[in-house]
């Protein structure tokens, strides 16, 4: 029956009083979820294995004009389907759950329709990046596994030509990356252009196999993965390099603004309110980051007074990037100043939170190959199949430039009672769709990590003064984003404008600050998430708080945050206002 005559019986049957039951509509809507989840499984192959669907082991994702124009129709195809449901006979969390996976779909439909496949770098994970690290995120215990591994190396041509394709598109129409960006990206391309295939670190599992594969089958796979590597991946990493250089930099527009693209401004204002899951304009996040930035500074000078320094906030920051004892003298004391900063953190959860998650994390050195083009530090998920656990990657390279105090707002942020405890406990959850347990919202998981940095401060840590100097220096960081992102994609900034700006505001050491100001360029909107995501969850805690008084529990108030999963700050507000009125009216 097609869609057309499926909505036609539907307002047939209505008018005659046959009205579908909450069951009904909750049935359709989560076979919808189940078909949109299976497709999403086969257009990601890579996601798949970490889910631990098995199925496509072998494959890495079709990233054609081609496949993403199939998949626009698809998406729209689910977005009718939802439409015909009756939201009205849903239960409460059902109509979240609507909503959201209504949300999830504009999103992409609307950015497919924007030109956003033009662009397919933002320098954070891009696809060159993310296949480096296969190694460390596909099972390799099998002659099986190895075999899959093998065809993913050999398909890993098709996947450059269709990224490199699609770039050629950009240039065509004038959608490309600006040229300021450059200099440290094209060597994390470089990194992997290797003359001996033991040099790649796509070889590594070949030369140590687990004991459970025989002699004969190691050699095998041996020359299969040396073949793969010297003959596809190696050329094709060349290709790309030879096309950032060749095409793509010099076709590269000399303003960072994407605003400046022909429907670019257009597009800016899509990924706010997509960042953000709000209506703010570019210009009322400018004017709230420059409130921020100067309620934080005030703070700051009362620190620079508390610790007894004679000169400007500006030699007080110089001090900090240039005295000795701040900074790790090596690697080693770096990891080990993060992992004593978590372990006494650890032992502190339990009496600020009711759930937390079962999953580990561990702690591990940001790649060498990514090190110098990549922020501070980053976390990844666990393996959705709970072979992985949840991993903290802390950046070693430049140690002068990786103040120790920053360590624990940084570690914070990052794995307790940051990204760790949120995403980890999000994927235990139970009840929720799929999507929901393995997707996110951005403003709302950067937002309580933000938070978290602020929390610890309740929680007994910061006692060293210059660790909260470089706590408010951290938020002092993310209220400068609402200023520069909107200032370089909606105002016209410069890159030289944005790094003076943060420069004259923080603690953040230049390093820092340039590759910070790089990513807002090549990645525009994300970074407006954080502090939006923050100052709601403040707003709606200090509500909770005036509202019940001697009534309100952190403990409870964080399950409120915390276990519905991520959520548009909408409905994080909506969350809040419901546990209010529940605890009220339990306690009259």
């Amino acid at each position: 029956m097609t869609m057309r005559k499926t909505l036609l019986l539907a307002l047939l049957l209505i008018a005659a009083g046959f009205m579908p039951s909450g069951d009904d509509a909750r049935s359709e809507l989560y076979s919808l979820f189940d078909d949109h989840w299976e497709h999403n499984l086969t257009r990601n192959p890579m996601f798949a294995t970490s889910y631990g669907d098995t199925r496509f082991n072998d494959q890495l994702a079709d990233e054609s004009l081609e496949a993403l124009t199939n998949d626009h129709k698809v998406l729209s195809g689910f977005l009718e389907r939802l439409k015909s449901i009756d939201r009205s006979a849903l239960s409460d969390q059902d109509m979240i759950n609507y909503d959201m996976f209504e949300m999830t779909l504009r999103i992409s439909i609307e950015a497919f329709e924007l030109g956003a496949w033009r662009l397919p770098i933002n320098g954070w994970w891009d696809w060159h990046a993310s296949f480096a690290e296969m190694p460390n995120r596909v099972p390799l215990n099998t002659v099986g596994d190895y075999e899959n591994y093998i065809a993913r190396l050999r398909d890993f041509r098709r996947h450059n030509n269709d990224h490199i394709d699609r770039m050629r598109f950009g240039i065509e129409s004038g959608w490309v990356r600006p040229a300021v960006v450059f200099g440290p990206y094209v060597p994390s391309v470089e990194a992997h252009v290797v003359n001996d295939h033991t040099e790649s670190l796509l070889y590594a599992p070949f030369l140590e196999f687990p004991p459970s594969i025989s002699e004969a089958d190691q050699q095998r796979l041996e020359q299969e993965g040396a073949d793969a590597v010297m003959n596809i991946v190696v050329p094709a990493y060349r290709k790309l390099r030879d096309f950032l250089g060749d095409e793509y930099i010099p076709a590269a527009p000399a303003e960072p603004g994407i605003s400046g693209l022909d429907g670019g401004m257009e597009y800016y204002v899509h990924l706010v309110r997509r960042y953000t899951t709000t209506d703010m304009s570019p210009d009322q996040i400018h004017q709230r980051g420059l409130s921020e930035v100067a309620r934080i500074r005030d703070e700051m000078l009362g620190i620079i007074d508390e610790v007894g320094f004679d000169g400007t906030f500006d030699e007080f920051v110089h001090f900090l990037r240039t005295d000795p004892r701040f900074y790790a003298e090596t690697p080693e004391e770096l990891m080990k100043t993060t992992a004593l900063a978590l372990k006494k953190m650890d032992g502190t959860l339990p009496r600020f939170f009711k759930t937390l998650p079962r999953m580990p994390y561990g702690i591990r050195p940001v790649p060498d190959y990514l090190a110098p083009r990549t922020t501070t530090a980053y976390y990844n998920s666990p393996a959705a199949d709970g072979t992985r656990a949840g991993f903290y990657y802390v950046n070693t390279y430049d140690l002068k430039s990786r103040p120790l105090y920053e360590v624990e707002a940084l570690s914070f942020h990052e794995a307790v009672p940051g990204h760790h405890l949120q995403l980890a406990l999000q994927q235990e959850l139970e009840g929720l769709p799929k999507f929901r347990l393995f997707g996110g919202v951005t403003a709302f998981v950067e937002g309580w990590a933000l938070y978290s940095e602020r929390l610890a401060l309740e929680m007994g840590f910061y006692e060293d003064p210059y660790s909260n100097f470089g706590r408010l220096s951290y938020e002092m960081w993310r209220a400068l984003r609402l200023v520069v992102d909107t200032g370089i994609h909606a105002k016209g900034w410069s890159r030289q404008e944005a790094i003076d700006f943060m420069a004259a505001n923080s603690a953040l050491t230049i390093h820092n600050i340039t590759t910070e100001v790089d990513r807002y360029i090549f990645w525009p909107g994300q970074a407006l998430a954080y502090k939006t995501g923050e100052l709601k969850i403040r707003e709606l805690r200090e509500h909770a708080e005036e509202m019940l008084g001697d009534r309100f529990d952190l403990r409870e108030f964080h399950d409120v945050v915390l276990l519905s999963g991520s959520v548009p700050l909408s409905v994080l507000e909506n969350n809040v206002e419901k546990y209010i009125a529940e605890t009220r009216s339990r306690d009259e």
